[in-house]
């Protein structure tokens, strides 16, 4: 079609999810899912009303999905006159998906500049294998041979992103080196195909790079990475490996792309702001909106102020701390105050514009919310990510209390009407804290949270997952002291504060029994309580209705305890 959506034209009857037109425009690679596994009705065709399931390995189900015999291939088809012609060819021919199930995208594959190469991410692990490693892989497909190389073999984390350099002569990517660590220092990695070498170019960098693009010239990636709770554009010299920072300010940039040689485009939001286009000067990083999409829908929303406050930990670290101010504040007064938890445990809290955990939305409700970048959060270098990992009630936890501790101090805080709230590792910092809090807390919410460490191991899929941040099995000889030490479960006879408990049916990650265990454990010990359970949601949630009513449980059940 045209620019202005006119003159659209099908282009192709072939059911099929991300594509790629070749840089010359003569092909299309695309995706679409091939059956490989034979489904119950195919093993015993006279059962066809059997709703059973023959498992016979690991990763059965991901995130929301069972596994179903399906995978996503990559094909590739010639286009001409504006329609795809002949024969597809399967690139792959093989069980495995690319790009990686369930979320990855487009950005996982890439043409090379002639049109001669296709570049794929795929893991190519299978059962048990899958389930306890990251090790996926930047495979190279030769359309004139048919043959693939595994271009990243012997580099065993994730290694995703392919980026050719507009000569072809380099490819980029992001990498991580450590298999079963998803959260390890995410790297750029260049191969050079006339020296047939690969090397680091953030080398040096105590930062976690994403979404590596190139100018126009080839001489530049940029990428974004994090910085002190925000997420900001760098500019990676390929000649010299230095790097430079080209934008600032208390936001979140996403999604870049080239626009000439002198602009970058990119998404741009922050927690008093959805997401927007602007457009970067790569000279000096300046940025000017290109669209206004929210503008409307927020011009009639009163905001309240953030602020980035400095908190002193228990073990003499600087940790920020965001904190959210209800609008119209008033410093004579006193506010009910919300702990906010992060999930991960290894993910920033940073300036994104959440359609679930909205500080915005809770301050206009009347609460101040601090939000900790406590140990284990991303933009503050590996080693504050790393501490996290068989230490999930320490350090962290006591980051936490350091944070509201803090806080409270304020004479605007009500400190005898305090909350605690969080999703996933979130959701079991609350769990563990109804169990040490020492009276602070007057009301906690947990979502999709963790409740019994050992039920969890024996019911999550991507056990590599576990493996890392729990340091093993609880079966081993020697017990990891993670199961021993920190499992909200073995502390919930401390538990004497009301509880509200967010579940979902089709979380696989942090599956439902985690939920119904503390909601009964609450209900048996007569802790006041409620259960809001969603047959039809994943770790997150999804859908418009569901999400309303998310929203309206959640605040019916602060207010009732904290106002």
């Amino acid at each position: 079609m045209n620019p202005d959506g006119s003159d659209q034209l099908q282009v192709s009857d072939i059911e099929m999810g991300a594509f790629l037109y070749r840089p010359d425009g003569k092909g299309i690679l695309y995706v679409r899912d091939i059956q490989y596994d034979k489904a119950v009705k195919d093993v015993y065709p006279d059962l066809p009303l059997a709703t059973g399931r023959i498992i016979d390995g690991l990763m059965y189900r991901h995130w929301k999905s069972w596994q179903d015999g399906a995978y996503s291939n990559v094909f590739w088809a010639v286009y001409e006159n504006g329609r795809l012609t002949g024969q597809p060819t399967n690139i792959m021919g093989e069980p495995f998906d690319s790009p990686l199930a369930p979320m990855g995208g487009v950005e996982q594959l890439a043409w090379s500049p002639d049109g001669k190469t296709i570049a794929y991410t795929c893991k190519k692990l299978s059962g048990t294998a899958a389930a306890v490693s990251t090790d996926s892989d930047i495979y190279l497909y030769d359309l004139s041979t048919g043959k693939t190389l595994n271009l990243t073999e012997g580099m065993d984390g994730y290694d995703m992103n392919p980026a050719f350099s507009p000569d072809g002569r380099f490819l980029a990517w992001n990498s991580m080196a450590t298999p079963g660590y998803e959260a390890d220092r995410n790297r750029i990695f260049l191969y050079d195909f006339s020296k047939k070498t690969k090397e680091e170019l953030s080398v040096g960098q105590d930062r976690e790079f994403e979404q590596p693009v190139w100018a126009k010239d080839g001489k530049t990636v940029y990428a974004v990475a994090g910085d002190r709770g925000t997420m900001q554009i760098f500019a990676l010299d390929v000649a010299t490996q230095k790097t430079a920072r080209l934008t600032t300010g208390v936001y979140n940039y996403d999604a870049i792309a080239v626009a000439g040689t002198d602009f970058l485009v990119a998404a741009r939001m922050s927690m008093s702001a959805p997401a927007e286009l602007f457009r970067v000067r790569v000279k000096n990083g300046e940025a000017a909106a290109l669209t206004n999409v929210n503008e409307t829908k927020m011009a009639g929303i009163k905001l309240g102020e953030v602020r980035e406050r400095t908190v002193r930990t228990t073990d003499g670290k600087d940790m920020l701390a965001w904190v959210i101010y209800p609008p119209d504040f008033d410093p004579g007064k006193k506010y009910p105050t919300l702990l906010y938890c992060q999930g991960g445990p290894q993910s920033a809290v940073s300036q994104s514009f959440s359609y679930r955990w909205n500080f915005q939305l809770m301050a206009a409700n009347g609460y101040i919310v601090v939000a900790p970048n406590r140990r284990g959060t991303l933009t503050f270098g590996q080693q504050w990510t790393d501490a996290i990992a068989g230490d999930w009630g320490g350090q962290a936890i006591q980051d936490y209390l350091s944070a509201i501790d803090a806080v409270c101090q304020e004479p605007y805080v009500d400190a005898a009407r305090l909350g605690a709230v969080g999703a996933s590792y979130g959701g079991y910092s609350v769990y563990w804290l109804a169990g040490h809090h020492n009276k602070r807390f007057k009301t906690f919410i947990a979502h999709c949270g963790l409740f019994n460490l050992e039920s969890w191991y024996g019911t999550t899929e991507e056990v590599f997952f576990a493996n890392h941040d729990l340091e093993g099995a609880y079966w081993q000889k020697n017990t990891p002291e993670s199961y021993l030490k920190f499992s909200p479960h073995r502390f919930v006879g401390n538990w004497d504060t009301p509880i509200l408990v967010i579940h979902n049916e089709l979380d696989f990650r942090v599956p439902i029994g985690e939920g119904i265990q503390a909601f009964q454990a609450a209900q048996l010990q007569g802790v006041p309580s409620r259960f809001l359970y969603f047959p039809d949601e994943g770790h997150w949630m999804s859908k418009p209705q569901n999400s309303v009513l998310w929203q309206r449980v959640f605040f019916e059940w602060l207010d009732k305890h904290l106002k």
